[in-house]
């Protein structure tokens, strides 16, 4: 009979789906579940066993475990099986510091342990263990220590709820977009959205942006977006460069900027500020900017149809009241969004430290979420 597998909390479960951090996320349903307890460490409780160390106490003891690590790595590091129960072990140790951590996993990339303050790839640290002094051993007890004992963040907010489209209302239809194929330096055609296999890309492509020329239909989009809200709903519109000010990025080579600012006080206007990278960035509501494409290298390798889904799903569901912002967020005054797709498709959020805004933007964002209550309201309908 195998060894049980009952050292955390529930019962253990496998790696969370990844997802990709290159592209905006929309999940269908409820999204992923949260996992604090992964299976697949039956081996290393066997290996402390033999060792006559109680996994349970290593378990409730960070700093007992990571001390173990280190002591046994050289017999853990030569069984691969044996390597990657400790890794999980470890991770679910880790998990078990706080209410709010829980595993996360990313395309072409380790899992990760941690909440959304902070986060620990666990392979990479039980590697640093091996060459760690004992130092900063007690360095990354301290941190865990430290980590363990912060203060929770407020929990994220309810995600919004798009107001379902009008009966008779027409649909959006992107606008063609032009089909050019692109050529290497060797005159190869590039087949960028499928340039990279189950490798991943070439490390030396995250510094080569061959062809941002490609983007040159998201102007197109942008514009056809524009000319949609404007057409359906009761806005405001406003055509002048300087309200590329609008934004908390520093954009380049402003071509056009139009902000579109519902007659409704509880609605997030949108500024679109086309660029001349060609890209577009567009303001929402009061602190978050949105860049399109977010990278254009070579290793993201991205096309404007892939880029135009993220453009139009953000402009659409935002006049469709699927977009929420709070500011400011726990004791580290950071700002959130939140962004339901207005086909119900999805949703996407983020948090983090506020872009560069002078304190008085700040104090009036927090004032004007206030207001609202962080949830902004769908658009008002243009009446026949």
């Amino acid at each position: 009979m195998g060894t049980t597998e009952d050292l955390f909390e529930g019962p253990p479960a496998g790696l969370p789906a990844p997802t990709s951090r290159g592209t905006a996320l929309y999940r269908e349903g409820p999204g992923p579940a949260v996992v604090r307890h992964v299976g697949g460490y039956a081996a290393f409780v066997d290996f402390c066993a033999a060792q006559g160390v109680r996994a349970d106490e290593l378990a409730a003891d960070p700093e007992l475990l990571i001390w173990f690590l280190r002591t046994a790595d050289s017999q853990i590091a030569e069984d691969s099986r044996l390597s990657a129960a400790a890794t999980v072990f470890a991770g679910n140790t880790l998990a078990r510091l706080r209410p709010d951590a829980q595993w996360t996993a990313y395309e072409g990339a380790p899992p990760t342990v941690g909440n959304r303050a902070k986060q620990f790839e666990v392979d990479r640290l039980l590697e640093g263990l091996r060459s760690a002094d004992d130092a900063a051993v007690r360095g990354l007890i301290s941190l865990l220590s430290d980590w363990a004992q912060e203060e929770p963040d407020e929990p994220a907010a309810m995600p919004p709820r798009p107001v379902p489209a009008a009966t008779g209302q027409p649909r959006y239809v992107r606008p063609p977009l032009p089909a050019v194929t692109y050529y290497s330096a060797q005159g190869e055609p590039i087949p960028y959205g499928r340039k990279w296999g189950a490798d991943g890309p070439d490390p030396d492509s995250y510094s080569v942006d061959s062809h941002p020329e490609r983007f040159a239909g998201l102007h197109v989009v942008a514009r056809a977006l524009i000319e949609r809200l404007a057409a359906v709903y009761d806005v405001d519109v406003q055509d002048d460069p300087a309200l590329a000010g609008e934004l908390l990025m520093e954009p380049k080579a402003v071509l056009q900027a139009v902000k579109i600012t519902p007659r409704d006080a509880g609605a997030a206007a949108l500024t679109f500020v086309l660029t001349g990278y060609p890209g577009v960035m567009v303001h929402a509501g009061v602190l978050h900017d949105f860049p399109f494409p977010v990278c254009g290298c070579d290793a993201c390798d991205e096309t404007a149809e892939t880029v135009a889904d993220r453009l139009e799903m953000l402009a659409l569901s935002v006049a469709a009241g699927g977009y929420s912002e709070r500011y400011p967020v726990g004791r580290k005054r950071w700002s959130e969004y939140a962004l339901t797709a207005f086909d119900g498709s999805g949703s996407e959020s983020g948090q983090g430290e506020p872009g560069p805004a002078a304190a008085v933007r700040l104090h009036d964002a927090e004032v004007r979420l206030r207001e609202v209550s962080g949830v902004w309201s769908a658009w008002p309908l243009r009446r026949s």
